[in-house]
């Protein structure tokens, strides 16, 4: 049984729901999309749906343009009783729906790819937060200074090497031991995609590290059935991100950090303070694990306002 696409040629009927299945399952198997990537795109798509069926399309061949189109208006305005999405969650709702679009076309599931022409809202440039060197200092050396305090053993190693890796917080909590390397003073790190990167670390944080595997972990892991995690929770099982996250909010509190506090502020900083200290953009590229050298350069703006701060408060002339 065949459908009109709406541009006059036919394509086969092909439920809209079964596409969306084989679209996540293309992610997962051939793409190796990353886990966090997948949830959010399948809760896009799960919306998309809903947005279908109260429109009467469930073949993925009967939707046009305009059903995309009006799913993105309803993004941004809070359609069928939900909250307006921000422009980056609208954003990557759209860019799901555009991968469906454009794999079911490759797949020969339809004859159009209606959601060519729509495109997402553009996102509010926004310059990351960074942390001077010496709040950064103050907030690391809040935590581990009681031997008998295993976690926040636990916690100082993880925040130094935050900040002396630049990692993102999943790629931290997703650490084996093995994956540091003392010698070689550097951590095998698993990035978006499941793409590895090594990178170096410091000695303050290998120090750090050290003091948590001799002084911390071994206590941690006796309470749990055994994992090559590096970080540990109290039951000795590894340690999540939303523990990781509310870790660096007790030490802010301790260090008495003023406003919000997130794992990428310590990423932020880390670029940030690596390119005040002349450092390569192409360098800073490799470190943090950007697939494009674009994504690094809003880094560079921060820099170049802190110079402008610099120049206003410190030349005689700059405010003539």
């Amino acid at each position: 049984m065949t459908a009109s696409d709406g541009s006059g040629s036919a394509a086969l009927r092909v439920p809209a729901a079964a596409a969306v299945r084989a679209y996540l399952d293309h992610l997962l198997v051939e793409r190796g999309t990353a886990e966090n990537t997948l949830a959010s795109y399948r809760r896009d798509l799960a919306r998309y749906l809903e947005h279908l069926e109260t429109a009467g399309v469930t073949d993925l061949a009967a939707v046009t343009e305009r059903h995309v189109g009006d799913f993105l208006v309803g993004l941004r305005t809070g359609a069928g009783g939900r909250a307006p999405l921000a422009t980056a969650s609208a954003t990557r709702a759209v860019v799901a729906v555009r991968g469906l679009h454009r794999f079911a076309l490759a797949e020969g599931m339809v004859a159009v790819d209606v959601a060519r022409e729509v495109h997402p809202p553009a996102p509010p440039r926004r310059l990351p937060k960074a942390l001077d060197v010496a709040t950064v200092g103050r907030l690391l050396e809040s935590r581990g200074g009681e031997a008998d305090d295993l976690a926040g053993v636990r916690d100082r190693a993880l925040l130094e090497l935050l900040y002396s890796t630049g990692a993102r917080i999943s790629e931290a909590v997703g650490l084996d031991v093995d994956d540091v390397d003392t010698t070689e003073r550097s951590v095998r790190l698993a990035g978006k995609g499941g793409k590895q990167r090594i990178v170096p670390i410091g000695r303050p944080a290998l120090a750090a590290l050290e003091a948590y595997r001799v002084r911390a972990r071994p206590g941690l892991a006796a309470r749990g059935r055994g994992t090559p995690a590096l970080f540990l929770n109290a039951r000795g099982a590894r340690l999540s991100r939303q523990s990781a996250w509310a870790s660096l909010r007790e030490a802010a509190d301790r260090a008495g950090v003023d406003g919000a506090i997130s794992p990428h502020t310590l990423r932020h900083s880390f670029a940030t303070h690596l390119l005040d200290g002349g450092a390569d953009l192409r360098v800073v590229q490799e470190l943090l694990g950007h697939a494009s050298v674009t994504t690094t350069q809003i880094y560079t703006q921060v820099t170049v306002d802190k110079l402008r701060e610099v120049f206003a408060t410190a030349h005689p002339r700059a405010r003539m």
